[in-house]
């Protein structure tokens, strides 16, 4: 059934449950988010006590069994809740995409012993999560990440460096890809590790052109010891774990991008009808009605992709490629609309006393993570004609 929104979002959710979630979503980012978004950005602040207001309201665990205090949401539901948390703040949209993701290899391959110890805290018990296959010399080739992990009896240490991590340095929990044997994606196997694990160090966070408020980290692993227990899945089936992850956490960041340049449009929106040159409202030009009606247009086009390809996953059907076409085109139109917006404003748009210009700066983020827009091309490419000749 459709949903009309206060923005003009006519949403179709499938039940009366996800509208009351989505209501419930929209008055927190109301309330609780948007009114701080500015000046703790502007402060490189994370907003910790907002997750633990947001584990607490089952909004961490969305897409998981209800057994293990997830929500049992489809993705089609989720990912709209993304778009409202990002539409809001996307240092909290993100946040909870990644919180996901790193849930992900334990909730599909956990065994049931693994799952009843640990998924409980990490989706309702106010723990945050992050994702560590990234390396500083394995990006986009993440298949030769060199993070090792070793056999010592029951355990296995952990050895190595990971790169652009995602609430590095703060995180309760990290799903890690380390490899245990060989080279190549076969080497590699997943462990959950706790956040304060003996050994586990953060470098001080990067420093970003958007995103303060979100630490991005190297995390440094020394001697750390893991319980077998810990290990998720079989030896050498890490990297396929990732990649499955990487197809959810895709639709995440598409769904975030639609959130950040809907917020965009709405700034521009406001300043049209707002703003008068020449004894008019400058939202009666030709030429900027257009560039409205276009950066509308692309959010449109970008949710219908996000959720067309999570139906796909909702029904247990192939959805990687639709993943990789709705990051690429979301995330490349966030670019343009906050551009536009941007000049949409003018002037002002370039000055910090308004957030298009933060929304700029975010929307560039958006183009890299979860795999760069150029690797979404080569994913879909191999989809339509095959792996690349050796």
């Amino acid at each position: 059934m459709p949903d009309g929104t206060e923005d003009g979002t006519d949403r179709r959710l499938p039940t009366d449950e996800a509208r009351a979630l989505l209501a419930l979503v929209r008055d927190i980012a109301r309330r609780e988010i948007a009114p701080r978004a500015a000046e703790e950005e502007a402060a490189g602040r994370f907003p910790r006590e907002l997750f633990a207001l947001l584990s607490r309201t089952g909004l961490l665990g969305l897409p998981y069994d209800p057994a293990y205090g997830g929500g049992g949401q489809p993705y089609e539901v989720y990912l709209q809740v993304l778009e409202e948390l990002a539409a809001a703040r996307l240092t909290v949209g993100l946040g909870v995409s990644v919180h996901t993701l790193a849930c992900h290899a334990l909730a599909s391959s956990g065994t049931g012993e693994q799952r009843a110890a640990h998924l409980p805290a990490m989706l309702a018990g106010g723990l945050l999560g992050a994702y560590c296959l990234s390396e500083p010399s394995a990006g986009s080739d993440a298949a030769a990440l060199r993070t090792r992990a070793v056999r010592d009896g029951d355990t296995w240490v952990l050895d190595g460096t990971k790169a652009w991590i995602t609430h590095g340095g703060i995180a309760d929990f990290l799903t890690v890809m380390a490899r245990t044997g060989g080279p190549g994606p076969r080497g590699i196997s997943a462990f959950l590790v706790p956040g304060d694990a003996p050994g586990l160090s953060a470098a001080p966070p990067e420093r970003k052109m958007g995103m303060s408020g979100s630490p991005t980290a190297q995390l440094h692993f020394d001697g750390v010891r893991v319980p077998d227990a810990r290990r998720l899945g079989a030896e050498g089936q890490g990297f396929t774990l990732a990649l499955a992850a990487l197809d959810a956490g895709r639709l995440g960041i598409a769904a975030c991008a639609v959130g950040l340049a809907r917020a965009a449009l709405d700034l521009a929106v406001a300043h049209a009808r707002e703003r008068h040159q020449f004894g008019r409202p400058v939202a009666d030009f030709q030429g900027l009605r257009f560039l409205l009606a276009d950066m509308a247009t692309q959010i449109e086009a970008g949710r219908a992709l996000y959720l067309e390809a999570a139906r796909l996953r909702d029904e247990g059907r192939p959805y990687g490629r639709g993943a990789a076409m709705a990051k690429l085109f979301c995330s490349d139109a966030a670019m343009r609309v906050t551009t536009d917006a941007v000049q949409v404003l003018g002037g002002y748009g370039y000055t910090a006393d308004f957030p298009a210009e933060r929304y700029l700066r975010e929307a560039k983020m958006l183009q890299i993570v979860e795999g760069t827009n150029q690797i979404q091309r080569v994913v879909i490419a191999r989809h339509l004609v095959g792996p690349e000749s050796r």
